[in-house]
């Protein structure tokens, strides 16, 4: 017999459906012009601090990987950074144009690719922004290896993880880890900040959700 997937809640919210079903036009439009998130913003403050990007210099590397609707790489861009933004569905490009001069700055360029299996250029920054908790489980670990691979020396990754008692945790194409298993995926990094946050909150439509996540920056040792 076939295992069929969990049903979601008889009444659930609209951005749970979303999120179940990976509707994303219906996810980028609840989010739609919010700013960077704070993994993204500790990691480019990190880089700033070492002098990166430097004046005068060729801007380095900034991979968005899930870039959505474009709130991280828009900060990255106006941070002088070079930016590849990778999605899967190609409405989050049509949210990219709703943002003032985003789609046609000449330090971008957008790949239309499912992230389990795109090219992951080499980087200095890669930036994974709610994104990997959708990978499929069974591509995960091939994933993790090919981003662990493309940071270079010093550079960083931030982004999140949830745990096994998000409210998501039953569905089965996603990617949930415990607190052991995500320090297991760090280990060789220096973890600049780890916040592991668990709580009854609301989602980004203002539904009730369980959130488990951890929230990650991560840097390579040169």
């Amino acid at each position: 017999m076939t295992k069929q997937p969990p049903t979601p809640p008889a009444s659930p919210g609209p951005a749970f459906r979303h999120g179940f079903t990976r509707h994303w036009p219906g996810y980028f439009e609840a989010v739609v012009g919010k700013g960077p998130r704070e993994t993204a913003v500790r990691a480019l403050d990190a880089f700033a601090r070492e002098g990166i990007p430097a004046e005068g210099q060729e801007p380095p590397l900034a991979v968005d990987l899930g870039c959505g609707e474009g709130r991280d790489t828009a900060e990255m861009l106006k941070r002088g950074w070079r930016v590849v933004a990778i999605d899967g569905t190609e409405s989050a490009f049509e949210y990219f144009a709703r943002r003032e001069g985003l789609l046609e700055h000449p330090n971008l360029e957008t790949r239309l690719e499912p992230f389990e299996t795109c090219s992951i250029p080499v980087c200095r920054y890669l930036n994974a922004s709610y994104s990997l908790p959708f990978c499929r489980p069974e591509a995960f670990d091939a994933l993790w290896k090919v981003i662990r691979s493309a940071i270079e020396p010093g550079g960083r990754f931030a982004g999140q993880f949830f745990g096994e008692r998000d409210t998501w945790a039953s569905i089965p194409d996603r990617s949930h880890h415990t607190r052991l298993r995500v320090e297991k995926l760090l280990l060789g990094l220096d973890v600049e900040y780890f916040k592991e946050d668990e709580s009854d909150s609301v989602d980004a439509e203002g539904q009730d959700k369980h959130w488990h996540v951890f929230h990650v920056v991560a840097r390579r040792p040169e």
